[in-house]
């Protein structure tokens, strides 16, 4: 994600005029949408869980204090709390099934979105959806949301370093339970740390 010069002035403004929140609306909405749809699986929900994480965030944005870290972290923090709420609400998990998803991200930044919506893509989600909570975030955040290392960094409150670690044994993971699909990882392993 791409960091805009004047963002600390949007949020600053955003606290006393809702046009400039309208902006950071614009500006996140589909981000935060896909990470809450991967979190979830279910289109009704991600969609009411991302109007929830704006109507929070436009409710205690005056509150918001600059401490480094980037705007969207502090969406993306609240998200995953909501999404962690919605997981013990449902007490389930639920499967995400890839047709009904909207990708929005740099197709540059995404392997999965140049993969036919088939079968093969099923698999791996349903690999995906096998690993522990934090390493399905991880993916959701590099390959959903197009964010870097450090950025998820910032949102999983680990350093780059222990992101890029992660990512290696997510992979070692990855191509156990996709042994007889070695393929379908090759996009994943490809990819640029950026």
């Amino acid at each position: 994600m791409t960091a805009y010069p004047n963002e600390k002035e949007l949020v600053e403004q955003a606290k006393t005029d809702p046009e400039a929140f309208g902006i950071l609306y614009q500006r996140y909405v589909n981000k935060i949408y896909n990470y809450i749809y991967y979190r979830t699986g279910n289109q009704r929900d991600a969609e009411d869980l991302t109007a929830k994480v704006f109507h929070q965030a436009l409710n205690h944005i005056g509150r918001y204090k600059d401490k480094g870290h980037p705007f969207s972290a502090w969406l993306y923090r609240i998200a995953h709390n909501l999404v962690a709420n919605w997981h013990r609400d449902q007490k389930k998990r639920q499967t995400v099934m890839l047709e009904d998803a909207k990708l929005v991200s740099d197709e540059k930044t995404n392997p999965f979105h140049n993969m036919a919506q088939n079968e093969a893509t099923a698999i791996l989600l349903e690999a995906i959806q096998q690993l522990p909570p934090v390493r399905q975030q991880l993916l959701i955040l590099k390959f959903i949301d197009g964010l870097s290392n450090a950025e998820i960094g910032e949102i999983l409150h680990r350093s780059e370093g222990a992101v890029k670690s992660l990512y290696h044994r997510t992979l070692v993971a990855l191509k156990s339970l996709l042994s007889e699909h070695p393929e379908l990882i090759e996009p994943l392993e490809h990819s640029h740390d950026h």
